[in-house]
């Protein structure tokens, strides 16, 4: 199913037709687009939709479609920005994975469009603050906890010393200083990452005028700089270690809840084994595993019940303030290969093989359709050459240990600590030239016991 062009909202009207970032904030439950000056600039009180198009090689566009909510966003609006989100895939054709974000928790693809990181700035359309540029405001002293290799989680914390610990990397903002902590349990990847985000808040905050120093766990008052630092925290003290549940690092995975969208109400669907066969094409359906739910909507829907059901979730997590939470919605026929996982059985989906040829004749009978000039289009010879093999680094990783015929989801901070004694199973899906990407591998201690034969039940 998809919309007309001249039914759409006017600001997304030849969205998704080049390659790069678009975006748009929720005002007065209107999409308005964001100048490419502001992409990156988030506002607390604000939501906002924003479309990643990829050109892939045979001529089609891949997209990604996101939504983010500011923690002091309305409700209304946070809705808005849901209903929105459908309205938009259904124009480009009702293939794009559309993810709800929350501020603070936001996915890493997203993070990936802005470097170093996204960090929001109080003010919002609907809360009825004004938005006041950075350099305008008296500066007030922050501390910021960053978390991420490959890319940055920042989130401001609590200035003070209980904020503080051995295993992640701080950032102290005062007016004339940036002090960067590395936790002692800390790595260099890591620490090379806040770099950047210091270098961020210096040039963006300060107008590049402050000085910048770098404090090592550990290291006490006889050291100037981070004398200088733990000053300002009232003088040294030993940091309190993780408590026994901290440490052991693992997320129990919750029960998973089928729910169907049915006549505007959520209908709990039973099961003994989660199988493709329970999904009908003529409805909606919202997958509940906890921290990660999925809204699966049927090729045959309608918009107004694919409009319904994005909105239902969204009231769901806000009714059990579930902020933490990631939403990942998706049109039968391109479904991830994490939503299929969760399934018990899911029949195999054919490969089929696009042209570039193909790719352009189908892009060309679009444009057409919408009035553009599509002269040359159709000349271009097809792409021969072999692509090169590419892993996204943004990808999402899940790690479980194995023990007997049972495995445990690790935390995220727990899967690079792997013990001789133990087997494990990794799963790392990634986004590749054309769909969606998966490894699946296991690891085996050498100390392990019969551990081959429990990992094989998982991975058969």
């Amino acid at each position: 199913m998809s919309i007309s062009m001249k039914n759409l909202d006017p600001a997304f009207r030849g969205a998704g037709q080049k390659d790069g970032l678009e975006i748009w904030r929720i005002e007065n439950f209107k999409p308005v687009p964001v100048p490419t000056s502001s992409h990156g600039k988030f506002y607390m009180g604000d939501s906002y939709i924003i479309l990643k198009t990829t050109a892939l090689k045979n001529g089609s566009f891949r997209h990604d479609i996101h939504y983010w909510l500011g923690k002091d966003t309305s409700q209304d609006e946070a809705g808005t920005a849901a209903i929105l989100t459908v309205e938009l895939d259904a124009a480009l054709g009702g293939r794009a994975v559309q993810y709800r974000e929350s501020q603070g928790n936001e996915t890493e693809k997203l993070l990936s469009y802005f470097r170093p990181c996204i960090m929001p700035q109080p003010g919002g359309v609907a809360s009825g603050f004004n938005h006041v540029e950075v350099n305008e405001q008296e500066h007030v002293t922050r501390l910021y906890v960053c978390r991420g290799k490959h890319v940055v989680h920042v989130k401001e914390v609590p200035f003070a010393r209980s904020s503080l610990n051995h295993d992640d990397i701080f950032i102290l903002d005062t007016k004339s200083k940036i002090f960067q902590f590395n936790g002692s349990n800390s790595c260099i990847q890591e620490r090379g990452k806040a770099l950047e985000v210091v270098q961020y808040i210096k040039d963006t905050f300060h107008e590049g005028k402050c000085e910048v120093a770098a404090v090592e766990d550990g290291k006490l008052m006889a050291d100037a700089e981070a004398g200088e630092f733990w000053a300002l925290f009232g003088g040294f003290a030993p940091l309190p270690r993780k408590t026994a549940s901290e440490e052991t690092g693992e997320e129990t995975e919750a029960a998973v809840k089928l729910l169907c969208f049915n006549q505007g109400q959520l209908e709990p669907i039973g099961f003994e084994s989660l199988t493709h066969d329970l999904l009908e094409t003529n409805k909606c359906y919202l997958l509940d595993c906890g921290a990660q739910m999925y809204v699966w909507m049927g090729r045959t829907t309608s918009l107004q019940q694919r409009k319904g059901a994005s909105e239902a979730a969204e009231k769901l997590l806000t009714g059990d303030s579930r902020t933490k939470s990631h939403v990942m919605k998706m049109i039968e026929g391109y479904e991830t290969v994490t939503f299929k996982s969760k399934f018990n059985e899911w029949p195999p989906t054919p490969d089929l093989k696009l042209s570039s040829e193909d790719g352009r004749g189908k892009v060309a009978a679009l444009l057409k359709s919408q009035g553009l000039d599509v002269k040359g289009l159709m000349k271009s010879a097809p792409v021969t050459e072999e692509p090169e093999s590419y892993i996204d680094c943004t990808g999402h990783l899940q790690v479980w240990r194995v023990n007997g015929n049972a495995k445990t989801l690790l935390a995220s901070s727990e899967q690079s600590k792997f013990y001789t004694g133990d087997c494990y199973i990794f799963q790392y899906t990634y986004t590749g030239e054309d769909k969606e990407e998966c490894l699946i591998g296991t690891w085996f201690g050498n100390k392990s016991v019969e551990g081959g034969e429990g990992v094989s039940n998982f991975t058969g």
